[in-house]
């Protein structure tokens, strides 16, 4: 039979799983983990148990073997041997020294763990034994067999024997004499009852009850007392083997499951089936309790899983200064302010036969005094109370309570409350006489509905959340979410935190999404402290979440807690099992985080001075949001001041550092940093402790400091370095030193040449004798060009350094005593240049130098080896307090915020983000405010929007080009600290001037250019800022007048395509008289339907636009006399040779995608940006007029001024 183990450790929150192979594996059940592997059996583990109160564990496996481990040494610390076949089960006893065993030897062996000695074998069973247990308070010991028998022995007379004072290897050849015959344990009852093999027996824990499982598919409750035991009854349902079977630890039930791949709930009073729960794929094998929490485990095929059978957060609700919940079938109230608990009004409910029935949530009215209590019982029920004023303190007040069914119920506002009807999809707002008083239908599949402030929902639908209005029935925001199981709002309702399983999803009231947190143990609960930050438990925690989204533990709980209400650092919570707990917090770490957040360096200061703010994980939070200044107030370990101060910019205290450290790759660091800032005495000491003479001597050429230079060059003569002296000689433009070296380097032809050009003739002369034929021949026609070292920038001292007010953490947050600040300012006064003792070089010759050599190398040996630059002394030209005197006045300036994010943050007009380059926003500006979808138009005026409020600027030929921010109406006199809009390329006065040009073309007849004038006015309309109301209604009347003319020229257009179809030529030309035109545009409409339509003999309907064309006055003769004539025409017939779709007495809009009327009283859509108007069938459509946005979705309106946001 195949078997797996799996126990719950009572205060550790672990489990043990054992497998079908050699290993034991440790988990934390809460987060889901692997702690640890222990492998030491040959073969299957079957049975393990942690002890109660020793960090041992015990596991018996198909090896014979059973192994005794400390799980906190890893290590097994003995064998027990005696078994001859598999050990099924083990257990510690919960008070002796003890472990019993049941093995496939129809045995049962009791050891002794502290002497590693089996202290007695229980025989009687004639089949395997297939479990064993004690007895959780008396001397007695059960097992289950395949024999089909339960056997229960009395182990007293075992307890006296090994408790006693007898010493113990009397008690241990005592023992031995009586092995197998002894009467240290005796059977005292035989329970046979059962057709199969028994798998599972368990004792009651507290009453004379066993329950028994077996391969006949029953469950059995046996009584026992003191003379007998008896069958009391036998539980059917499963459909296989019963596996494992036991008594709840903490209610009246029976749980024991089964091969039939199900896990069954028995009520232990009534004997019936309470619940079943099952598996597809896996049958199960063994079950444990905890002891102490409302947990089950069990272990199936592929694994195990950790369970309770039922809810047990208690339904609450906060109103102000208390807390409603319900305990024990009661409704009590909990002030805060007083911590006092008063019992309310009793909450009656029906008996019933299955689980999970008490109350889910709690709403309250305060204003009415009124309770909703809402559980799942049938489906979903919820239950309504008055709650007397007179019953405070009395709690006895029965009351017959109003009832209803649906899915959660809740108060929408003082005398209403919500109740979701899931099989319509509606909300039903009833009376607090239980009166429906009105119906709303969800535009969404919902499942659960949750408070959004007075007269809102939250929905809950599939993969969403939406708050819906229920006085104007619309959809105010949603957003994606996993299930939501609960919602809290913060005090002034402007954040909501929405809590799934292992998810906190943190939005504004409209629902926009902020932040999402992601745990790997379940979320339990929530609230909103008074600074703005979400605290919320988790299993095993109390965490934070700031608005940023950062998150923290702040406490480890060893129990679950429901958080209620946050009272600055007093957290309070409820319990499982109802009881209201304060617990006080330390938010120092959160509050801190906050204030640096929110930029409030003040408190941030202040807590660093107070406060014991330390450790890897707050540096590493610092350094990650870009405070690595603050960081360095925080940090003892050198390296990591040292790369906190360069990473602030702080060379004084990165000097500091190094000068401790004294490696090599820090001086390097800390001269590229000194560099970039421009500090050049730094740069010159650290080049110098790194013995790097290459980069010192060019630094002494860029900062013109020609002494030095000539000082390396003899240093390096010193050290035989040639090609070092030969660039410190190109450098000073030494052309003798050049020709020197050289000659000494052999290179006699270059000697030469470079004396000749160089006009050394004398020099030359004797380097051509030495050549003799060998004298190399100067190039003809070419004429040589003085090379010259180039003048450097800057002379001596540092780069010239920003004059900037001190950081608001620099200096006052130093550390703090008076010793340290002498200690910098000491550090600060260090000369940077002792390094370069060549005073005496100087007045050598070159024959002496060796001396100084043979000097040199006796100290190299005495010392650390090298040119120990540390002694050499700067001459006293490098100015010793300029480092000095500008820390304490100068701090590297920190980069402002470009121009363009402070854009971003003024404005909430689409065209400022689009210049200020931020095209994702301006996007869903313009998605918001006109429904615009297809953006393929506007790229192009975005980039020129963008390009068009920069200007470039080149400094240097070398020098990256510049890029400057053009701000609208900027003058000489508006102050530098205040950054005014960006420039924009477009303005309303070019739109006029397009407006010009298109109405131009179209009495030109060129239509298609008329059109693409008009359309480009539509698409530079979004992109367009006014200043003044007047100036903005200008803008929305042009949309109108543009949207006309591209309307009717869009159909004249298709008129002329229609060659074959007169009909609807003719309907064309008819509609494009009734768009609004300019009066020149409407008379040539005019004209042309009436032509088109005298040629189709439809000569009615040509009168009718003869008559409306008279109506406009024409000034052209021509066209008054060709009215006139269709008019006299038609009065001799008038009649219409077709039919066609067109009723000029009715008004009507045209379709601006299908050309058809849309008569008043019709049903359409429209265009949320150019307001055209389109049959219903065409909504969720590209419109067609503008190419922008999408026809009948929600929009806000054009903003397009600074006035409209004020």
């Amino acid at each position: 039979m195949h078997h797996l183990n799996y126990l719950v450790w009572p205060d550790l929150n672990w489990s043990r799983k054992i497998i079908e192979r050699n290993v034991d594996q440790l988990w934390d059940y809460r987060m889901g983990t692997l702690i640890d592997r222990f492998e030491k059996h040959v073969g299957p583990v079957r049975g393990v148990h942690f002890h109660k109160s020793q960090p041992l564990f015990v596991s018996g496996g198909d090896d014979y073997k059973i192994l005794v481990w400390n799980y906190k040494l890893h290590s097994c610390l003995f064998t027990l041997l005696g078994h001859l076949d598999y050990i099924r089960t083990v257990q510690f006893h919960h008070e002796y020294p003890w472990i019993v065993s049941a093995s496939d030897d129809q045995t049962i062996r009791i050891w002794n763990w502290q002497s590693r000695t089996c202290i007695s074998v229980l025989t009687g069973h004639n089949h395997y034994v297939m479990c064993a247990s004690f007895h959780p308070k008396e001397d007695l010991v059960v097992s289950a067999s395949l024999d089909q028998t339960v056997r229960v022995w009395d182990i007293g007379a075992l307890r006296k024997k090994t408790v006693s004072s007898a010493d113990d290897i009397l008690r241990l050849s005592q023992m031995n004499t009586d092995f197998f015959g002894g009467v240290d344990a005796v059977v005292k009852y035989v329970l046979e009852g059962h057709d199969r093999g028994v798998n599972w027996v368990s004792f009651h824990p507290t009453l004379p009850l066993i329950v028994s499982g077996a391969d006949d598919r029953q469950v059995k409750i046996w009584r026992m007392n003191d003379t007998k035991a008896w069958e009391v009854d036998s539980l059917s349902g499963h459909l296989n083997n019963v596996s494992c079977v036991l008594f709840h630890a903490r209610q009246d039930i029976i749980v024991s499951n089964s091969e039939d791949k199900s896990i069954r709930v028995w009520d232990a009073t009534k004997r019936t089936g309470l619940q079943t729960f099952r598996r597809e794929q896996d049958r199960f094998w063994t079950l444990s309790a905890h002891p102490k929490m409302n947990l089950l485990a069990a272990g199936h095929d592929s694994g195990m899983i950790v369970f309770k059978l039922e809810r047990e957060r208690p339904a609450f609700s906060v109103s102000g200064d208390s807390l409603f919940y319900i305990k024990d079938r009661f409704l009590r109230v909990y002030e805060y302010s007083i911590q006092k608990d008063t019992q309310l009004i009793p909450i009656r409910r029906p008996g019933s036969n299955s689980l999970n029935q008490g109350p889910q949530t709690l709403s309250y009215s305060p204003t009415e005094n009124a309770v909703l209590v809402y559980s799942d019982m049938d489906g979903g029920s919820y239950e309504l109370y008055i709650v007397p004023k007179d019953s405070y303190g009395r709690g006895d007040t029965v009351q017959e309570a109003k009832r209803g069914s649906g899915v959660t119920a809740l108060f929408v506002a003082r005398n209403r409350f919500a109740v979701l009807e899931r099989s319509s999809n509606q909300v039903l707002v009833k009376n607090l006489r239980n009166e429906i008083v009105k119906k709303s239908v969800l535009p969404l599949a919902t499942d659960a509905i949750f408070y959004a402030g007075t007269g809102n929902l939250l929905c809950r639908a599939e993969d969403r959340v939406f708050l819906f209005d229920l006085q104007q029935r619309i959809v105010l925001g949603d957003l994606q979410t996993s299930s939501v199981r609960y919602v809290v709002w913060s005090q002034d309702m402007e954040s909501v935190a929405l809590l799934s399983k292992h998810s906190i999803v943190i939005a504004d009231k409209n629902l926009a999404h902020r932040c999402t947190l992601h745990e790997t143990i379940r979320v339990k609960s929530g609230a909103w402290d008074d600074n703005g930050v979400f605290i919320y438990t988790t299993l095993a925690h109390i965490k934070y979440c700031l608005p940023s989204g950062d998150s923290g533990v702040i406490k480890t709980m060893d129990v679950p807690v429901y958080i209620t209400k946050i009272y600055g650092n007093t957290i309070f919570c409820l319990d499982r099992d109802g009881k209201n707990h304060p617990i006080i917090i330390d938010s120092t770490e959160y509050v801190f985080k906050l204030s640096l957040l929110r930029k409030r360096y003040d408190q941030v200061m202040n807590m660093i001075r107070n406060s014991e703010l330390c450790g890897n994980a707050m540096i590493a939070y610092l350094q990650q949001k870009g405070f690595p200044q603050v960081a360095l107030y925080f940090v003892k370990d050198d390296k990591t001041r040292f790369s906190l101060a360069l990473e602030s910019g702080n060379i004084e205290k990165a000097l500091e550092s190094a000068k401790k450290i004294d490696e090599k790759d820090h001086w390097y660091r800390l001269g590229v940093e000194a560099l970039r800032q421009g500090n050049t005495g730094i740069v010159e000491y650290a080049y110098q402790r790194t013995k790097n003479f290459e980069r010192l001597s060019f630094h002494y050429l860029i900062t013109g400091n020609l002494d030095k230079l000539s000082k390396m060059m003899k240093i390096a003569e010193v050290k035989n370095d040639v090609m070092g002296q030969f660039h410190d000689a190109l450098y000073l433009g030494d052309v003798r030193e050049r020709v020197k070296i050289l000659e000494n380097a052999g290179h006699l032809p270059l000697a030469y040449l470079t004396a000749s050009v160089h006009g050394l003739h004398d020099t030359a002369e004797r380097l051509a004798a030495e050549l003799e034929d060998n004298v190399p021949s100067l190039p003809q026609g070419r004429k040589a060009s003085l090379l010259i070292p180039p003048s450097p920038v800057l002379c001596a001292g540092d780069w010239p350094l920003l004059m900037v007010s001190k950081g608001i953490f620099e200096g006052g947050l130093d550390e703090t005593g008076r010793d340290a600040h002498e200690d910098n300012e000491e550090a600060a006064d260090a000369d940077w240049g002792e390094a370069l003792d060549i005073g005496e070089v100087e007045n050598l010759q070159n024959g002496d130098i060796s001396m100084v050599l043979d000097e040199e190398n006796v100290q190299e040996e005495n010392e650390e080896g090298g040119w120990d630059l540390e002694d050499l002394d700067l001459p006293p030209e490098t100015p010793k307090t300029a480092s000095t005197a500008r820390s304490s006045v100068f701090v590297t300036p920190t980069p402002g915020m470009p121009v363009s994010q402070i854009w971003l943050q003024k404005s909430s007009l689409a065209a400022e983000h689009a210049a200020a380059g931020n095209f994702d926003t301006a996007v869903r500006l313009l998605s918001r405010q006109l429904g615009i979808r297809n953006f393929s138009p506007l790229k192009s005026l975005f980039l020129d929007v963008h390009m068009g409020s920069h200007t470039y600027l080149s400094a240097f030929s070398l020098a990256p080009v510049i890029l400057m921010a053009a701000e609208r109406g900027w003058s000489e006199s508006a102050s530098h600290n205040v950054r005014g809009p960006p420039a924009l390329v477009f303005n309303f006065s070019q739109l006029e001037e397009k407006l010009k040009a298109g109405y131009k073309a179209t009495t030109a007849g060129k239509f298609s250019e008329a059109l693409r004038h008009f359309l480009a006015i539509l698409h530079t309309v979004p992109l367009i800022v006014v200043e003044t109301r007047r100036e903005i209604d200008e803008v929305k009347e042009l949309i109108i007048i543009v949207k006309e003319y591209v309307l009717g020229l869009q159909m004249e257009l298709k008129r002329r395509e229609l060659k074959d179809n007169p009909v609807r030529q003719q309907e064309l030309a008819a509609y494009f008289t009734h768009c609004k035109l300019q009066t020149p545009h409407l008379r040539l409409a005019l004209l042309n339907a009436m032509t088109v339509c005298y040629k189709a003999q439809n000569l009615s309907t040509a009168a009718t636009f003869a008559r409306r064309l008279l109506e406009t006055n024409p000034t052209a003769e021509n066209q008054v006399k060709l009215a006139r004539q269709i008019l006299q025409a038609a009065e001799k017939n008038m009649r219409d040779a077709t039919q066609l779709n067109y009723d000029f007495r009715n008004p009507f809009v045209v379709c601006g995608a299908t050309y058809v009327p849309i008569y008043r009283g019709q049903k359409d859509v429209t265009c949320p940006y150019c307001n055209s108007h389109f049959v219903p069938s065409l909504k969720g459509q590209l419109c067609t007029v503008c190419d922008l946005a999408e026809v009948g979705s929600d929009a806000s309106g054009l903003l397009c001024s600074p006035t409209q946001i004020r």
